[in-house]
């Protein structure tokens, strides 16, 4: 493996509500983001650094999956009507004994892969590595709570701490499916690494983050972008 993760997976199945009227016909992966759209410049972040991309779609699955093809993803899961862990337990995803980097479509971020990486196997290729970043005002996320080993031992949004998730993940599909209870649900899973003491918070954060939930984020990250160009 040489230290190398070479997957990555986006989810991008959800039915984006908080985006309606837009996601009433495209799904939420498709919104228009620096004139292409979230998924694609996503894609596009994720083709410099890693070989093999993964994407799970679901509410409007046939209009993103003619959208993933023209842009080369290496394969199309189906989770439709399924919690966003199903495909950790339910695909061919389950045999992959190799860490993958798992991310959603909705958040915008700079990350330094290599770095990430070598932190990743210097912490002895934990079960699950959780990338946090720091909260922002008036965007809603899982916060996180650990210990001095970076051991995580809360994930909610019941309690705020200085540390939100970022939507950005390190796991191995294959250890999980044979070792944790079956569910389709990060939350149950994540308490069950809790539980196990497998679960642990990177001591890195993304020099850049945002977070698209409703269309008014996204019209500012695109005037943010838009000005930056």
């Amino acid at each position: 493996m040489n230290n190398k993760i070479n997957h990555a997976l986006i989810m991008a199945a959800g039915r984006g509500i908080r985006m309606r009227p837009l996601t009433d016909d495209i799904p939420k992966a498709m919104a228009p983001f620096n004139g292409s759209t979230l998924i694609a410049e996503g894609i596009k972040e994720l083709r410099q650094n890693i070989a093999n991309i993964h994407i799970t779609v679901g509410y409007k699955k046939d209009i993103l999956s003619s959208h993933l093809m023209l842009n080369n993803v290496d394969s199309i899961i189906n989770t439709n009507d399924y919690g966003n862990c199903w495909w950790i337990f339910n695909s061919l995803m389950k045999n992959l004994n190799q860490p993958i980097f798992v991310l959603t479509c909705d958040n915008v971020l700079n990350l330094n892969f290599t770095s990430l990486e070598k932190m990743y196997f210097q912490n002895k290729m934990p079960d699950c590595m959780i990338i946090p970043t720091k909260p922002v005002d008036n965007l809603d996320g899982d916060y996180i709570q650990k210990d001095e080993n970076n051991l995580i031992t809360y994930i909610g949004r019941s309690k705020k701490t200085n540390l939100m998730c970022s939507g950005v993940q390190i796991l191995n599909p294959n250890r999980i499916f044979l070792n944790y209870t079956k569910t389709d649900n990060f939350y149950s899973l994540w308490n069950e690494m809790i539980f196990k003491k497998t679960i642990i918070c990177a001591d890195f954060i993304p020099t850049y983050w945002y977070a698209v939930d409703n269309i008014d984020q996204l019209n500012k990250l695109n005037l943010k972008y838009k000005n930056k160009n």
